[in-house]
């Protein structure tokens, strides 16, 4: 029986990460910066929402395209992580934790895209 994308490495870590943005981003200095506080939540949930969107399509060149933009909302929440620790909104504990969850999520999504690129 088909686990569904709850199985997939990727969205399991996403799902980590975005429960994590959402702590840091409830602090009491980065709370008041609703444009970053609201562009990296929706960064995070981008991550975990494509890949669950991307499992569900029907051909794995579409779940391939959702992986890629998967990928790319990591990216853009590392960017993120760098102007919150320079504005110190987070210390270097919480961006090298957080920019290193980013970094697995990145690494499981690529593995995942290579595997289905090579069943092509």
């Amino acid at each position: 029986m088909d686990k569904g994308f709850e199985q997939i490495v990727s969205w399991r870590k996403a799902r980590e990460l975005n429960k994590e943005i959402y702590q840091i981003t409830d602090e009491k200095v980065f709370s008041k910066d609703f444009a970053l506080r609201d562009q990296i939540r929706r960064a995070s949930i981008s991550i975990s929402s494509n890949i669950a969107e991307g499992y569900g399509r029907k051909t794995n060149k579409e779940f391939i395209y959702f992986l890629n933009v998967a990928k790319a909302s990591c990216y853009e929440v590392k960017s993120q992580l760098y102007l919150a620790l320079d504005v110190n909104y987070i210390n270097k504990n919480i961006f090298d934790k957080t920019y290193g969850v980013c970094d697995e999520i990145s690494k499981t999504i690529h593995g995942l895209i290579k595997h289905l690129e090579n069943k092509k």
